[in-house]
């Protein structure tokens, strides 16, 4: 198995929420996205590059609840939840491959759709972000090219992710199983602070600075 990082996910109460979150920190809008029948969420994007890219994520007001726990933690949000940067996701050529200990963690892989894609994603039996989103979620696309080649060019590019969590190396022991490469730093914090995540993307203005979130 190799891995490297494949999107973002800003987690959001809904989607115009969490796109002004993007859109006040980085200057630049988002585009339509679509909905996940199977989580009863929806989304819409920013390219970071041809094969790396954003989404803000919101559950879906018009689709039915899901039989199972949603994705990414939603259901644990409420309506005044503020957006935040809350985990990140990274592709992978073999997700049959995971070892147990990941799988622990990240939950087993479940074919997923969205319009014309499909995909297979790591999800965790309760919803929960693995690891409080220091951890990513594990995704293998099914066709090529990656979708985010057919996004919109708004002239962003990821430079670097960093993630900060009291236990960096149970999160260094995951990336080492999945064979993970790519712009990731990791940081200690104190044993009883929350972990969170800090994007460093380039955009028409400069660099810019998703803002630190870790409510």
């Amino acid at each position: 198995m190799n891995s490297t990082l494949d999107h973002l996910a800003i987690v959001a109460p809904d989607l115009d929420a969490g796109c002004a979150f993007v859109t006040n920190a980085l200057g630049v809008d988002l585009q339509p996205g679509g909905a996940h029948p199977r989580m009863g969420t929806h989304n819409r994007l920013l390219r970071l590059g041809p094969d790396i890219y954003l989404e803000v994520i919101a559950i879906d007001p018009s689709a039915q609840r899901p039989d199972r726990p949603r994705w990414f933690g939603m259901d644990e949000l409420d309506f005044d939840t503020p957006p935040r940067l809350a985990t990140w996701v990274a592709r992978t050529d073999d997700i049959q491959a995971l070892n147990d200990a990941c799988r622990d963690i990240m939950g087993n892989p479940e074919p997923m759709t969205r319009g014309t894609l499909s995909w297979q994603i790591t999800i965790p039996a309760d919803g929960r972000l693995p690891l409080n989103g220091s951890a990513p979620t594990l995704i293998q696309w099914s066709q090529t090219p990656h979708p985010a080649s057919a996004m919109l060019d708004r002239g962003c590019s990821l430079v670097a992710l960093e993630v900060f969590d009291p236990d960096p190396e149970k999160v260094q022991a995951i990336l080492t199983a999945i064979n993970f490469s790519g712009p990731v730093h990791l940081h200690a914090l104190e044993a009883t602070a929350k972990p969170y995540l800090v994007a460093h993307i380039q955009t028409p203005q400069g660099l810019k600075t998703l803002p630190i979130s870790n409510l």
